[in-house]
């Protein structure tokens, strides 16, 4: 059985210095969730900081029953961390050596900040009044998260997925704080064709009656408009093999009825299970924060760069090591993403080592594979 870990809380800022944003919005006073695992060792150089995905969460390792002031939205699927598999003794982010550290990102729905929480100034959720929030906000926020415990320079950033664009934003805001980035099927800037997809999901959660601008707390939530936007992104995170092999097992369910239409087969079925599992467990209004984030996310921009090679020259100057795992079944963040970065790093001469992973199982590779990971980031981590 895993160990049980705690949820802990950070806090920054007040009425009197609020915690300003990127586009001019404004929090007054900020609370982080997060986990920590390992020991941080005596001259505090052997933090690993993790970024998760769009709907991950702080609970990367362990086993975490319940959350303080967070009810019915925890629920059993999320109590084992997500990457029990790469993080413990021994494994990739070896706890015997690091200390590894992995928060919820601002405007999450797990403990930190974000439009769910009480607004000081209404004693009402935020709900729509909740600002945009951008990468470099979320690394900013992080890195105060790391100066409260005296970390200096990370021995490593690490991100799949979002948290990969999380993990480049802070290399680059903080290239003197970080040695080796590690970049799990992410990419450089968000595409035309993702912005597209992030779009759909958009205009699902918006289009939902229950949505009302945002401001839904005190009544119905837009269940119906997250369950759609989870099936537009589920078919990229998958496989559609891997999609097929699971549907083929599961049974149409009497009540897959819709106004009018009843679902007919099990690939529908298995899909319409996926939104509904979700919304139990996820904040309409933190998917559409964090997805708003990625189909706005460009680097250089990011990183208040001209270009990426100014953005990257950061990173050859600092020394730094990246290793970038692109996975040959990705729909979601495509291997031509990773090449595109990849290609900006050699162009800055950082010292970068560019690993396809070849899987069946899609762009959730990196949460059900650990092995075809492991061995280069402990090469990494090692050197």
């Amino acid at each position: 059985m895993s160990s049980v870990t705690t949820t802990r809380f950070f806090h920054t800022g007040s009425r009197s210095e609020p915690f300003r944003l990127r586009d001019g919005g404004m929090l007054p006073g900020v609370t982080l969730a997060y986990e920590t695992w390992g020991e941080l060792n005596a001259d505090r150089s052997n933090a690993v900081l993790v970024f998760h995905a769009l709907s991950g969460s702080h609970h990367a390792q362990g086993f975490n029953p319940e959350i303080d002031g967070i009810d019915g939205i925890w629920q059993p699927e999320l109590h084992d961390g997500w990457w029990n598999d790469m993080i413990g003794p021994g494994k990739a982010l070896d706890t015997d050596r690091f200390f590894i550290v992995c928060a919820n990102y601002l405007g999450g729905c797990y403990g930190s900040t974000g439009p769910s929480s009480i607004n000081p100034e209404t004693d009402k959720p935020w709900g729509s009044a909740f600002p945009h929030v951008t990468a470099a906000d979320q690394v900013e926020l992080q890195a105060r998260l790391l100066d409260s415990f005296g970390i200096d320079t990370l021995q490593a950033v690490v991100g799949p997925s979002v948290g990969g664009l999380l993990a480049m934003t802070f290399a680059t805001r903080f290239p003197t704080r970080v040695r080796n980035v590690v970049s799990i099927a992410a990419g450089y800037k968000t595409t035309v064709l993702n912005r597209l997809v992030l779009f759909e999901q958009i205009l699902a959660i918006e289009n939902d009656p229950n949505f009302n601008g945002g401001d839904y707390y005190e009544g119905s939530p837009p269940l119906y408009g997250l369950a759609l936007a989870r099936m537009i992104s589920h078919k990229t995170f998958v496989h559609l093999d891997a999609i097929e092999k699971r549907a083929r097992q599961d049974v149409v369910q009497p009540d897959d009825v819709l106004a009018w239409y009843r679902v007919r087969d099990q690939f529908q079925s298995y899909m319409l299970h996926q939104g509904k599992k979700f919304v139990k467990r996820f904040d309409a209004n933190t998917y559409l924060r964090i997805i708003d984030l990625w189909s706005r996310f460009d680097g250089a921009n990011e990183g208040d760069a001209e270009t990426p090679a100014d953005l990257f020259e950061r990173c050859h100057l600092a020394g730094q090591r990246w290793v970038v795992f692109s996975i040959d079944s990705d729909f979601c963040f495509y291997p031509e993403e990773q090449a595109e970065l990849v290609r900006h790093l050699e162009e800055a001469k950082v010292d970068v080592m560019h690993i396809t992973v070849h899987s069946d199982k899609g762009h959730d590779s990196f949460l059900l594979e650990p092995d075809l990971y492991t061995p280069h980031i402990g090469w990494l981590l090692a050197k």
